[in-house]
């Protein structure tokens, strides 16, 4: 008998703000990922998503989308501070969030400057206006990150065709060994210049200065990346303990540049559609384990406020979760999420502070609300406790409420 449980995190789609979105990120309190890709477009249909219960889980029906007196389905709240993807799949692994260091690269380039230089490396700072970024071995920006909450991340982008990514990595080890912020991101592609990058500067707020990630070309071929955390202990986290306890571990996707995952299964991917045919090749093989796959696209086409291109992306991935749903059998366990918000008509390119959607499919169990969850922790203790491993840092299982009809 097979026993898997599938995590399918839709990066990026929220269902309506926090409550506390007023204040924690005043703007974001009147965002709604689904509300505007609806508004948008109001006859889109997702009929797997619907019988999952996704309207259910949005509180309201739209023109094509219904409730499903069926579902099984439930809402979560973000425990970490802001909307952040990385800290969303650490809470989401049972990591308990602490608040992050803030602070403009403007702050720390002087020092930034220096320790490269004392470790071999060849630094040229680069002017626009009052701000300052750095390009390290003639190849490697490092600079905000501007794609995400501003002041939480910076950001390593080279060609990776002109430099390799473990030259990469090694320069942004070396930056995280200076600074505080949440995390440090080096990544690239094959498929980009030098000028592609320098052409994808952009300031925020006259604070903030980095290359724009869509615009660097970077997702297009040969893409590379990788995720270096601050303060996260990867040993009580679901990846870590399931494998320690000889439990099969598959990461897809963005999670598996930011999720440690060292015993397990880990492979990059952005196509929504190659990432998702990924799980389902996955799941045809694996008799046993954990498989958690991320849709960075949808997360993507916010940041470019393009719902058609996140309507599409949402379509792809419906037709592709229905196949998932095939394939499951008595044990298995199916839930899609998300990690935040990203309002693709909200006015900025940032992810909102939203409440994300759980919509949970398993054999024989039907018309169960699991309420409002106060973390995305609940899901890594959910994921544990259904193999019977000790529990991670944080959250709180809710598989007993998964009762059999």
């Amino acid at each position: 008998m097979k026993k898997r449980f599938v995590v399918l995190v839709l990066d990026g789609f929220g269902i309506g703000a926090m409550k506390d979105a007023k204040v924690a990120r005043p703007g974001d309190e009147v965002s709604s990922t689904l509300g505007s890709i609806l508004k948008d477009y109001p006859k889109l249909k997702l009929p797997n998503l619907e019988r999952l219960g996704l309207m259910n889980a949005f509180g309201k029906e739209s023109e094509c989308m219904k409730f499903n007196a069926s579902a099984v389905f439930g809402k979560s709240e973000l425990m970490h501070h802001g909307a952040d993807t990385f800290m969303g799949h650490q809470e989401i692994m049972g990591t308990l969030p602490k608040v992050p260091l803030i602070m403009p690269f403007q702050q720390k380039v002087d020092e930034v400057k220096e320790h490269l230089i004392q470790a071999g490396h060849q630094v040229e700072v680069r002017v626009n206006g009052n701000l300052r970024y750095l390009l390290v071995d003639k190849y490697c920006t490092v600079a905000d990150n501007i794609d995400a909450d501003l002041g939480m991340a910076y950001n390593c982008t080279a060609p990776l065709s002109f430099l390799s990514f473990e030259e990469e990595l090694e320069i942004a080890k070396t930056v995280r060994e200076v600074v505080q912020v949440n995390r440090v991101i080096p990544f690239g592609g094959t498929g980009t210049t030098l000028d592609d990058i320098l052409n994808a500067e952009e300031t925020r707020q006259d604070k903030f200065i980095g290359i724009h990630a869509v615009k660097s070309k970077s997702y297009e071929k040969g893409y590379e990346c990788r995720h270096l955390g601050y303060g996260v202990d990867n040993s009580v986290q679901a990846p870590t303990i399931l494998t320690n306890q000889g439990v099969a571990v598959s990461l897809f996707g963005k999670v598996a540049d930011v999720v440690i995952n060292e015993k397990g299964k880990s492979v990059s991917c952005v196509s929504t559609k190659d990432v998702l045919d990924l799980t389902i090749e996955e799941l045809k093989v694996m008799q046993e384990g954990f498989i958690c796959t991320n849709v960075q696209e949808t997360d993507l086409a916010g940041h470019s406020q393009d719902s058609k291109w996140y309507k599409e992306l949402l379509e792809i991935a419906d037709e592709k979760i229905g196949t998932i749903i095939e394939l499951l059998e008595d044990d298995d366990i199916f839930l899609v999420m998300a990690d935040h918000g990203n309002d693709p008509n909200i006015g900025h390119n940032r992810h909102t502070r939203e409440n994300v959607p759980l919509l949970i499919y398993k054999k024989n169990i039907v018309s169960i609300d699991i309420g409002l969850r106060k973390s995305l922790s609940d899901v890594g203790a959910t994921v544990c406790d259904y193999f019977g491993v000790s529990a991670p840092q944080n959250g709180e299982s809710f598989l007993s409420l998964l009762k059999s009809e």
